[in-house]
């Protein structure tokens, strides 16, 4: 059986998503767009806009009961790859050891305009 996660701590899904869904042990959570849940904007620029989507991801871990360590694996979704280090030193701050499974690829556009969106799944 699914479990439906939801936390105000991050944004709300923009379309007809959950923000992440529990099936067992496994928790996958749904891109995050770099929106402040507080003002429902977005950050500027790659550094922020990263950090913002792996802040909302934590949030989102954490109401499952997981965090940051049980990642598993991650997607990242780059308006411009050419922004690639930026991100990634960003990225490295969230994880520093044991490394999750990780693609990044990039894409012609992504709603709101973000510059990036990143996917999580996870242990709980």
């Amino acid at each position: 059986m699914k479990k439906i996660v939801h936390t105000d701590a991050a944004p709300a899904a923009i379309g007809p998503y959950s923000q992440a869904v529990l099936k067992g042990d496994t928790l996958y959570i749904s891109g995050q767009l770099p929106v402040d849940p507080a003002t429902g904007e977005l950050v500027d620029g790659i550094e922020a806009q990263t950090r913002q989507s792996l802040t909302n991801a934590k949030a989102i871990l954490e109401a499952a009961g997981s965090s940051l360590d049980k990642v598993c694996r991650t997607g990242v979704f780059m308006k411009d790859l050419s922004q690639f280090a930026q991100m990634n030193a960003v990225y490295a701050e969230f994880f520093s050891t044991a490394f999750p499974a990780r693609s990044c690829v990039q894409v012609a556009a992504l709603p709101k305009d973000a510059l990036v969106e990143i996917e999580l799944i996870a242990e709980v």
